[in-house]
């Protein structure tokens, strides 16, 4: 399977095959050990993928409550993570497959956590407002496609929240920085790791929103 597919609604393996290949993974979350179910069809079915642990291990812990978004949240192991170390916030978990939207609702009844809303993007109410997002986003899909995606959720930020991805430093973490910054966000280059930088994302006086 290529890596677009994992940002489709119904990936070939999924509307063709008609069949699951189900594995299960842990995530070590501070003193927890959740559960991961992970599948064909969703990104990262063979494991949690390094980049997401690099995030997960990097970013900042979260406030204690508040509106959380995990952006393309594939088997949902950053909406496990938001859930499980702040147990009062509301996490909802988007991604555009619908696979990854039942497996992440599956994973969170399976870790009992009941924080989690796992959605369509076409399902968030427009005018929330996100105090946090946490994202690994996904590179692959071109980077006019990625900077219209980032433009739309990073727009939903409250003005003092603030958003941690992170991006293969091969596929242009740099240039997204640069990018971002002239747009008019706040980008901190926080840690590099395994190939992996964490870039850390504030609104300043108002992002612009138009197409760049």
């Amino acid at each position: 399977m290529s890596d677009e597919q994992y940002f489709t609604n119904q990936p070939r393996t999924q509307s063709t095959a008609g069949t699951s290949k189900q594995k299960t993974a842990k995530l070590r979350v501070d003193s927890e050990t959740l559960q991961v179910v992970l599948d064909s069809g969703v990104f990262a079915r063979k494991g949690i993928d390094a980049g997401t642990m690099v995030l997960i291990d990097a970013a900042a812990r979260p406030p204690a409550k508040g509106n959380f978004l995990d952006l393309g949240c594939g088997s949902g192991a950053i909406a496990l993570t938001l859930a499980t170390r702040a147990p009062k916030a509301t996490v909802y978990a988007v991604d555009v497959n619908e696979r990854a939207i039942a497996l992440t609702a599956s994973n969170a009844r399976l870790n009992n956590l009941s924080n989690i809303t796992s959605l369509f993007p076409t399902s968030v109410p427009q005018d929330l407002r996100f105090d946090l997002i946490w994202s690994n986003p996904p590179i692959r899909i071109g980077k006019n496609e990625l900077h219209t995606l980032l433009q739309l959720w990073l727009s939903k930020l409250t003005p003092s929240g603030e958003a941690w991805l992170v991006v293969n430093r091969n596929l242009g973490s740099d240039s997204l920085a640069v990018w971002l910054t002239s747009i008019g966000y706040q980008v901190d280059r926080l840690v590099s790791k395994q190939g992996f930088r964490v870039l850390r994302v504030r609104p300043t006086r108002g992002a612009d929103q138009s197409e760049s």
